[in-house]
């Protein structure tokens, strides 16, 4: 027995020392993941970077940690720059995301601020884009700025001329030496124009993969009815109404592509008993095809389209008429990219 016991003794100790090894390892490889200087102008950081994961993201901002967990989130590095009076600070808070549409999503959260170029060599600028074309944007002292696989944000009070600079400059080197992928390929199934009607806001562009995310974009419900999870891509913006003979109102367009076609198919049921729940499937005669329909609502016309993996849907559109020409002009979008892409 006691043999035993040493013996397990002994295997506890090397699992305990296996893990704080890994665990060290881990915690030293994250850390290289960006290289800031140790004092930028009058401000100076501590040695190390504070290390945040899925596992203590609650304890440091409580609720927020909501909307990085909502993406494919690996961990954030925390470094704070502080004076020898205290008086003010630089906070740089670097999000490492599994894969840079992550980071572009927590970019497009927002397009509010002044764009700054923070690469070297903006080769990228002359590539069309159908999202803002913006890597980085400032304003009321806070950078906030994505690169390949980083979302950064760097803050500071009060915001000065030398803060700025300070700011801009850490945001420089966050950026260095990192790649400059296109914006995520589903953007490209928003057209920018729909007939003469119909003009995208590219400032208004989200993207997204939980219906979290969506609530604070496009407000559907509390509950995640579309059937969304890490393996979605989402997109979601407004168009704006440009032409005299209708309101002004803008409608709000949402394009989904699913990992399946049963997970489309299931959002698109559950979408449909949630939000449509006075309608049955098939019902209404403004039925076009299997899985195009169209609904007069409370807001306005609704109208979508299943085929395979996609769903698109359409919100508060004035007339019918409306409703249809933006879900058909989409269709025939999806259908060609489709055909692009080789599916």
């Amino acid at each position: 027995m006691t043999s035993l016991s040493a013996k397990t003794a002994l295997f506890l100790a090397f699992f305990i020392t296996l893990v704080l090894l890994l665990g060290g390892i881990r915690a030293e490889m994250l850390e290289k993941i960006v290289n800031l200087p140790k004092s930028i102008g009058v401000w100076t950081r501590p040695d190390s970077a504070r290390i945040i994961d899925s596992s203590n993201i609650f304890q440091y901002m409580n609720g927020a940690g909501e909307l990085y967990l909502s993406y494919n989130f690996d961990h954030l590095e925390v470094y704070e720059y502080t004076t020898t009076n205290q008086q003010d600070s630089i906070l740089v808070e670097v999000y490492v995301m599994d894969t840079s549409n992550d980071a572009f999503g927590l970019f497009s959260i927002d397009w509010g601020g002044e764009p700054i170029e923070i690469h070297s060599s903006p080769s990228m600028r002359s590539n069309p884009t159908v999202a803002p074309p913006a890597r980085a944007l400032y304003g009321g002292g806070l950078l906030r700025l994505w690169a390949d696989t980083i979302y950064a944000r760097v803050m500071v009070y009060p915001d000065t001329p030398e803060s700025k600079r300070a700011v801009l400059s850490l945001g420089r080197k966050i950026a260095a030496g990192r790649k400059m992928p296109a914006e995520p390929e589903l953007l490209k199934f928003l057209p920018k124009t729909i007939g003469s009607n119909w003009k995208l806001r590219k400032d208004r562009i989200g993207y997204f993969r939980s219906h979290l995310v969506l609530n604070s974009l496009y407000y559907l419900s509390h509950q995640n009815i579309l059937n969304l999870d890490h393996s979605t891509e989402a997109v979601t913006a407004p168009y704006e109404n440009i032409s005299n003979a209708e309101s002004a109102k803008s409608v709000q367009l949402l394009f989904i592509e699913y990992a399946s076609a049963k997970k489309a198919k299931k959002g698109l049921d559950q979408f449909h008993s949630a939000y449509l729940h006075e309608h049955q499937h098939g019902r209404d005669p403004s039925v076009i095809e299997n899985h195009m329909n169209f609904f007069n609502i409370e807001d306005g016309w609704l109208g979508y389209w299943l085929n395979d993996t996609y769903l698109s849907v359409v919100f508060e559109c004035p007339n019918r008429a409306s409703a249809q020409t933006i879900i058909n002009h989409i269709s025939r979008n999806a259908v060609c990219k489709e055909k692009d892409y080789g599916k």
